[in-house]
């Protein structure tokens, strides 16, 4: 690399209250599908790492959960929290995610409020800009820039690409000079293995819609690799009550057919290669008290 672009590399933490839209912008920042998106809130639950590289950096985006105030007894959305806070305290830039179609909810109001009592700068990106007028989104920014705490403010549309790229570049810009963390090709941290049941409960959410609350999970048991260069994959999707269990079987078990077959295309198309996926339902009451389950999301099963 040349004298006049030397290598640049950090971490880049998005955050926002649920459903901002966080997810669809990783997505569209890496060119590749790393984080489920659906319209049920708080889907995202581990901190996904996604790699870009915009000329000589490598930017190491954090999608982190989205950020609200977890309801009193609530371990998962406790751990959920201090994830996405936590990936915010380490990161070099935090990028502050705002749904301009619900900019005034208490959420988000509250997550200003956090970083300004730590000091903490952050770039502004108004998101699904095509929804609102632009007087309207005028309005917006200047309120928010009134703040102190942004700089820049990006306007744009996760789910058109409208303004993404010059976010990527200003990115990419202020990162510190240093070697770059992970391979030219690395799209992502995240393993196969978890990545596939990642597909998986995202197509439950998609295909049950507001059936199901979202505290349902989904764990890869089994990837084996056959000799013809595609892989056997056998997942457990676990439920808290048996009337749920009914619901994601369906009459004759037709809706695990259709979950099945939605989130195997998805796999074949990620993968490049042929998938066998076998879905099994189980109930578990309790899986959001395992500290198990809790270690392998990467969230903190003792967070108060």
């Amino acid at each position: 690399m040349s004298r006049t672009h030397p290598r640049r590399c950090g971490y880049v933490a998005l955050i926002g209250a649920p459903n901002a839209g966080k997810s669809t912008l990783l997505n569209a920042l890496v060119g590749a599908k790393l984080s489920i998106v659906s319209p049920k809130v708080q889907t995202t639950r581990r901190r996904i790492l996604g790699i870009a590289v915009e000329g000589a950096s490598q930017i190491v985006f954090v999608d982190t959960p989205g950020i609200f105030a977890p309801r009193p007894g609530r371990r998962l959305e406790r751990a959920m929290v201090a994830a996405a806070w936590e990936g915010a305290e380490d990161a070099d830039l935090v990028v502050l995610l705002v749904d301009v179609t619900r900019a005034d909810d208490p959420d988000t109001r509250g997550i200003v409020d956090r970083l300004k009592s730590a000091g903490r700068k952050a770039a502004l990106v108004l998101n699904k800009i095509d929804l609102v007028p632009r007087p309207s989104l005028l309005e917006l920014a200047a309120r928010f820039e009134r703040e102190g705490i942004f700089e820049p403010i990006f306007m744009i549309s996760g789910l058109t690409g409208d303004g993404v790229p010059d976010l990527r570049r200003h990115l990419a810009a202020a990162l510190p000079e240093g070697p770059w963390l992970y391979p030219e090709d690395q799209l992502s941290d995240l393993p196969e293995r978890l990545l596939a049941a990642e597909v998986t409960r995202e197509q439950v959410f998609l295909q049950l819609h507001d059936e199901l609350p979202y505290a349902i999970t989904v764990e890869t048991d089994k990837w084996e690799e056959r000799k013809d260069g595609s892989v056997r994959v056998e997942q457990t999707i676990f439920v808290q009550r048996p009337g749920q269990k009914a619901i994601v079987l369906g009459e004759g078990g037709q809706q695990i057919k259709r979950i099945g077959a939605r989130a195997r295309a998805e796999l074949e198309a990620m993968l490049g290669r042929r998938v066998h996926l076998f879905l099994f339902v189980r109930v578990e009451k309790s899986w959001t008290e395992d500290r198990e389950r809790y270690e392998a999301m990467g969230l903190d099963f003792e967070k108060k």
